[in-house]
């Protein structure tokens, strides 16, 4: 039976490109707003003691998914490589080392993090009259890491067959239980923190559920049999040659945030909200480039397998076209009226004032991220994650989190130059990744005239 490519590997580059990436998109928009669920609904009914729990344990919560979503990167790249050469053998042998790996990844996880909770609320200094709510929220939402594994790497699964539509749904599913469920347990049987965390879980299991039961049913590559389910040394050592250098920048990144934030923190409560604010704008203005470097992998991958490299090259090129419109649009938009999306968050005039400087000198990153953002994702779909990896560390270590403090240091007045380190520092990833491409394109040239 030949395997399903979604149009990955024919027809218009574009077209492949914008069916991937537009429900990817959506897909992270849900998941970041039933996120952002669990503090609205316990901010409606409960007191800023819970607040403060919910808010900094998913903080916590937050970091981990990245790592492992960075994690499966590796399962995405290496099914959709295989997809792209036709073999389904490689695929359900992906699929079984990938169901043991993380399983024993998970759990293996879970009871660390149990253990830690109490020194990672030391750590992240938690103020005092929250310490027991935000422990009661981490420890149910750490016994629910299993969960959050399975949710994506079955999600892997179905991008690297190309079918990003299936994790929209998933994720709408998750989405619309856990609301409700926010507001049944902290509304109305007042579980307060205990409620936030139990209705992140579930929506999570429920997803899981469907999720598991549409891709054995209707995805007939994923039958694996058990002797597929062993960890074989090549196909866990790819997974992880890819998985693991995403997952160590995503979270290093995650960290240098923090880091950015205690810059801020250090600088009064004006300039601690405003930054926070311009944080999350941007991580919505950056969805699209995060989901044109997930579409571009799959794509890349499944091409690289079928042997058509120029096609790869030429969906990293469409990337680069749509996001850098969609970058230098959302810089516009924030250079002329940043006080509009700043005001969105708060109405203090101070904030508001300090946070539309902020914004105005970080929007110039909306440009300069989506080029490395896409660059990332040929890079992985190549199997070259180290490059993305270290592009990201050489930008944080010598860029932004040095320039951020410098120009909190030198600029106490105003946020505008601590807002350039991160624009400065894509700069530089940008160079990195220009320098690997061009290499990699005259040593492919050299072989070609040797042949």
């Amino acid at each position: 039976m030949k395997p399903e490519h979604n149009d990955l590997i024919v027809g218009s580059v574009g077209k492949a490109l914008a069916r991937f990436a537009f429900p990817y998109l959506l897909s992270c928009f849900l998941q970041t707003f039933y996120g952002m669920a669990d503090l609205f609904v316990i901010g409606l009914y409960n007191d800023s003691t819970a607040t403060t729990a919910v808010s900094a344990g998913s903080q916590v919560t937050h970091m981990l998914t990245v790592i492992i979503v960075g994690l499966t990167m590796g399962v995405t790249v290496k099914i959709a490589q295989s997809m792209g050469a036709d073999d389904l053998r490689s695929v359900r042998k992906t699929a079984g080392v990938s169901a043991v790996f993380f399983a024993i990844f998970a759990v293996s996880l879970t009871v660390l993090l149990l253990l830690l909770t109490k020194p990672i609320i030391r750590w992240t200094l938690i103020p005092e009259e929250a310490v027991s709510d935000t422990a009661a929220y981490l420890h149910i939402c750490f016994a629910g890491i299993p969960l959050i594994t399975a949710y994506n790497v079955i999600s892997s699964m179905y991008r690297g067959i190309g079918d990003s539509c299936h994790p929209l749904w998933f994720a709408a599913v998750a989405c619309a239980v856990n609301i409700g469920l926010d507001f049944l347990f902290i509304g109305g049987l007042h579980l307060g923190t205990v409620g936030a965390a139990l209705g992140t879980i579930c929506g999570q299991g429920v997803s899981v559920f469907i999720a598991a039961l549409f891709l054995w049913r209707k995805k007939p590559m994923f039958c694996f049999s058990r002797k597929d389910i062993v960890l074989f040394r090549s196909p866990l050592s790819q997974i992880l040659k890819i998985g693991v250098p995403v997952a160590m920048q995503d979270g290093l990144i995650q960290v240098a945030f923090l880091v950015i934030t205690v810059i801020a923190n250090s600088r009064g409560l004006t300039d601690a909200a405003s930054v926070g604010i311009v944080e999350k704008l941007i991580g919505f203005l950056f969805l699209v480039p995060s989901a044109f470097l997930s579409a571009i992998s799959a794509i890349t991958a499944q091409n690289l397998g079928a042997g058509r490299p120029g096609r790869a090259r030429k969906t990293l090129y469409d990337g680069l076209a749509v996001t850098v419109v969609w970058g230098c649009l959302c810089c516009l938009y924030s250079e002329l009226f940043p006080q509009t999306l700043v005001g969105l968050f708060t109405k203090d005039s101070a904030v508001i004032a300090a946070g539309s400087a902020y914004l105005q000198s970080y929007s110039l990153d909306c440009i300069f991220a989506a080029v490395h953002f896409c660059f990332s994702g040929y890079f992985c779909g190549c199997q070259r994650s180290g490059i993305s990896f270290l592009h990201n560390i050489v930008s944080v270590v010598l860029v932004r989190i040095p320039g951020a403090y410098l120009a909190s240091r030198l600029f106490p007045a105003t946020l505008f130059p601590m807002g350039l380190s991160a624009p400065f520092g894509s700069l530089l990833s940008i160079g990195i990744c220009v320098g690997f491409y061009w290499f990699d394109k005259k040593m492919e040239k050299r072989h070609a005239a040797l042949s």
